[in-house]
């Protein structure tokens, strides 16, 4: 007998987006972390349009949205003079832009959606200890004055940040390197006429090497940014001393301290005002060597740390946390396939590791250097081009058109349906916590191919023990056919283009919104299930 399906240690935007998702599978949960509050101060501030498109599906996109800023690109200063400009511009059939939103606000928004699913942060308790054994996980928790629970739990997830306990307790390994560069933050308002959005990134450089360095990236707010600059020696510490990864150090920067670096780096003269939060941070770049074993699994900074270039740690792992937690929800419901929970270390990992090197080589350089595909670099950030074409669960063929088996599922918009007047998008269909099944037809449709795909689906849910929505889409000179399936009609070809669809086409998309499978051109009722087989058992 178990206390909870899942115990999750750490109720940051990790912890608390594994949490959502479980809920919204129906899977108890239980949640600790041992702050009594979250912290108040700007650590990520970037999320990316991959994340817009995963809280659209949790149903928080509209309350981030109304907290954020827009973030519109970068302009580089060397020497005082412009250098460069990137602008943040992503193609039409990408449905969102890049956003800026203090790492609190993020927090407050997840929080809130926690709570409104009946789900309530313990907080004041912190994971101590764990052992686990075929059959679950037995956990303890203490308080602030040492009081101790016990907790058996089916599975365990540590969101538990870069210091966790259950990555030091599960032996993982964590591989990396330290900049030698210290670094500090101040969260300002300054009175510049840069225009709106811009990260600026400003150097001075020699023969050139840069020696001196200014970041501010945009944050909700007249003229609010987040700063990071090279620490003076008077807040340097020691190599060994209480600056590690993150936002440490006995001794926060004053507004003088960054006024000073706005005096010497600044693309024009400003008064940096209304100092809201400061401190001294290292960065650091590690990797675990196994996302998880056995019941218990790491996320986010537990299993991957690195330069906050580009705006890529949380998002990364929220990612992480959706892609585990779909997986968990399947398990504890009794359904999932041998060896699915082993895919999220085979998917995940290799994200993080790329991510790594990324980070580490920009926070050099710079986003972007010595690329020759803008666009590409922009997908790139945007962390749309993730690929797990290798995952033991994904379904590989011949068929090179894209979306490919093991990509992201791309938007389509133009759709329209009974009952509904306004066209709707692809994405209002992918918005629920299953499997969902997009079977496409043509102008050419008749009456057999729609009875033999209601056949197909009718064997893919029994394959899926119900866990998998279907949808017909068709071309509009096919939409007249009579059909027990929930029409869509392709009413603007958009989703025919976006997917290269052929008549027919059938295409299953994850819970997480990757193609999980791809037939064009056949109906394939047992290559479907024989895929459907590899995620349920």
């Amino acid at each position: 007998m178990t206390d909870t399906d899942v115990l999750i240690a750490g109720a940051g935007p990790i912890g608390v987006t594994a949490a959502i998702e479980l809920a919204r599978n129906c899977i108890e949960c239980r949640i600790v972390d041992p702050l009594p509050a979250p912290p108040q101060y700007a650590k990520a501030v970037g999320i990316q349009p991959r994340t817009l498109e995963l809280f659209e599906r949790m149903g928080v996109l509209r309350q981030i949205l109304d907290a954020a800023v827009q973030l519109r690109g970068q302009l580089v200063y060397v020497n005082g003079e412009q250098a460069g400009r990137l602008d943040l511009a992503l193609p039409d059939d990408v449905p969102f832009q890049f956003i800026g939103l203090p790492q609190y606000a993020t927090e407050r928004v997840l929080g809130e959606e926690l709570t409104a699913r009946g789900v309530a942060v313990q907080r004041g308790w912190r994971l101590t200890g764990f052992a686990q054994d075929p059959d679950g996980v037995t956990a303890t928790l203490t308080d602030a004055t040492g009081n101790r629970q016990t907790v058996r739990a089916q599975y365990l997830v540590g969101a538990d940040g870069a210091h966790s306990l259950v990555r030091k307790e599960l032996g993982l390994t964590f591989e990396g390197a330290a900049f030698e560069e210290q670094y500090m933050l101040g969260d300002v308002e300054v009175d510049w006429s840069l225009p709106p959005g811009y990260t600026v990134r400003a150097m001075r450089q020699t023969a050139g090497q840069t020696d001196d360095l200014l970041v501010c990236i945009p944050l909700p707010g007249r003229n609010r940014y987040r700063m990071s600059m090279l620490v003076p020696d008077e807040l340097a510490v020691a190599p060994n001393g209480d600056v590690q990864h993150g936002f440490q150090g006995r001794r926060a920067p004053e507004l003088a301290h960054i006024q000073a670096v706005l005096d010497r780096l600044a693309p024009e003269p400003t008064t940096a005002r209304n100092l809201r939060w400061s401190s001294v941070f290292r960065i650091t770049h590690r990797i675990v060597d196994a996302y998880g074993r056995g019941r218990v699994f790491v996320a986010g900074d537990a299993a991957h740390i690195h330069p906050p270039t580009g705006a890529q740690g949380m998002n990364t792992g929220i990612q992480d946390a959706q892609n585990l937690a779909w997986k968990i929800a399947l398990a504890v419901s009794g359904v999932a396939a041998e060896g699915l929970l082993h895919s999220y270390d085979t998917e995940r990992r290799p994200v993080g590791e790329e991510v790594v090197g990324r980070t580490v080589r920009h926070a050099r350089q710079g986003i972007g250097a010595g690329a020759t595909d803008p666009e590409q670099v922009m997908r790139r950030e945007a962390q749309l081009l993730i690929d797990y074409g290798g995952s033991p669960i994904v379904s590989t063929g011949d068929d090179a058109s894209t979306p490919r088996p093991g990509t992201r599922a791309p938007d389509a918009g133009g759709l329209t349906r009974d009952a509904v007047v306004p066209p709707q998008r692809l994405f209002t269909l992918l918005a629920g916590p299953r499997h969902t099944l997009l079977c496409y037809v043509g102008p050419r449709c008749d009456d057999d191919v729609i009875a033999a795909l209601e056949q197909v689906v009718a064997d893919a849910v029994e394959a899926c023990y119900g866990l998998l929505d279907a949808y017909l889409i068709a071309h509009p000179d096919a939409a007249s056919h009579p059909t027990t399936l929930p029409l869509i009609c392709d009413s603007a070809g958009d989703f025919a283009r976006a997917y290269a669809a052929a008549d027919p086409t059938m295409c299953v998309v994850r819970p997480d919104g990757y193609v999980g499978y791809v037939s064009r051109g056949r109906i394939d009722g047992p290559a479907l299930v024989a895929h459907l087989k590899l995620t349920f058992r």
